[in-house]
């Protein structure tokens, strides 16, 4: 789960990480209510939940009233387009108004989880205001990585350590390891997945400040809180996504013209790479789950067809724990409400899938039932082209 960068800031504040004063405003009432409060120079900053919000026109500096004025007309409202929304980009309905910031030096700092070593780690640059995955690309030499071993945690040693490779002098490191200090307690206390400040400031009296802040959170741990939940921004999310999660399916909206329905995220990733290996390219990511039911296949057939650019569905089940004829019967009773006229392509192996796909073949329905997985997913993609 994401939040807007206001919400992450109120959290750094609550955890004594030095931010910017600021407010969030909605509309151009409560701009003109606010001119001047933070004095100027002072930043127009669109809240979004994407990067690149400054090369997309959705961040500016202003000097006086008029700029002021200006920005907040311009950014309000606007459908921002980035390297990370996609090109239908995504509408402005919250500024952030914030005071500015004598800034002596730029850095980069985040923890995230290395999935590979299983365990936390801290990334930092020297080059803060920058995209970090450009960074990593152009001068990777650049980029310093310390893990935090999940049992003793994040040793004094440890900010030391990056606060002399940052080059920071005695004073500033000493504000440094603070404010790791603090942000790490932040990652743990919260079940973070990600944290990042970009750019982390040196301020001319050498005090480390975060101008940006970035959160996203494990969605397997919010039940343990339920205060960032209600920070979630459902007008950020695809609505198709919005509906999976009322279901407890994992889904994810993306580009492609066929629609997948898989159970468990390893079979869902490799399902996709099969469907671009054989020149498809997939709709959605979309886990119904090891321990499925008929009634969440159903739902999730659902969504599957209430996204206008799928031309052909793939189901591929795999039934470990899952029993495919619950699935078969999942995807039959979904299609008795529904008007379908794209190609649907099933493979049902494992628990009970002669069942399976003895109900989905006896359906009456315009099934092409295959076993093995790249005859199926050869034939979804040749259904979709015509072929």
């Amino acid at each position: 789960m994401k939040i807007h960068e206001y919400q992450a800031k109120d959290l750094f504040r609550t955890h004594s990480i030095a931010v910017p004063n600021g407010t969030m405003i909605t509309d151009e009432e409560e701009a003109l209510s606010l001119e001047g409060k933070w004095g100027y120079p002072c930043v127009v900053k669109a809240q979004v939940h994407s990067g690149g919000r400054g090369k997309a026109g959705g961040v500016k500096l202003v000097r006086n009233a008029k700029e002021y004025h200006a920005a907040v007309k311009d950014i309000l409202g606007m459908t921002l387009v980035s390297n990370q929304t996609g090109p239908e980009g995504k509408r402005v309905r919250r500024v952030l108004i914030e005071e500015g910031a004598r800034i002596q030096k730029e850095l980069y700092l985040s923890i995230i989880v290395d999935r590979e070593k299983g365990m936390p780690v801290v990334i930092a640059s020297t080059q803060g205001g920058m995209e970090i995955e450009e960074v990593a690309r152009s001068n990777p030499e650049l980029i310093i990585r310390e893990h935090i071993h999940p049992v003793l945690g994040l040793l004094p040693f440890v900010g030391r350590k990056l606060a002399f490779g940052l080059g920071l002098n005695k004073d500033q490191q000493k504000s440094f390891v603070k404010i790791l200090t603090r942000l790490y307690r932040l990652f743990e206390s919260k079940d973070a997945s990600l944290v990042e400040i970009n750019p982390l400031i040196v301020t001319a009296d050498d005090q480390i400040n975060a101008i940006d802040a970035k959160i996203n959170f494990d969605d397997n741990a919010l039940y343990r809180h339920p205060e960032i939940v209600e920070l979630r921004d459902l007008e950020e999310e695809h609505p198709l996504e919005v509906e999976a999660s009322k279901f407890d399916l994992n889904y994810i909206k993306l580009d492609g013209s066929i629609g997948c329905m898989v159970n468990g995220a390893g079979l869902a990733m490799a399902t996709m790479d099969i469907i671009k290996y054989f020149g498809g390219e997939p709709a959605n990511f979309l886990d119904v789950g090891g321990g499925t039911s008929e009634d969440r296949v159903r739902e999730a057939f659902k969504i599957l067809m209430s996204d206008p650019k799928v031309r052909g569905v793939f189901i591929n089940i795999f039934g470990g724990i899952v029993r495919t004829d619950l699935v078969a019967r999942g995807i039959v009773n979904a299609l008795k409400n529904l008007s379908v006229t794209v190609p649907i392509v099933v493979r049902l192996v494992g628990t009970n899938e002669e069942a399976g796909r003895r109900i989905i073949q006896e359906s009456g329905m315009d099934f092409v039932v295959e076993t093995d997985l790249q005859a199926a997913a050869r034939k979804i993609v040749n259904c979709v082209k015509g072929e």
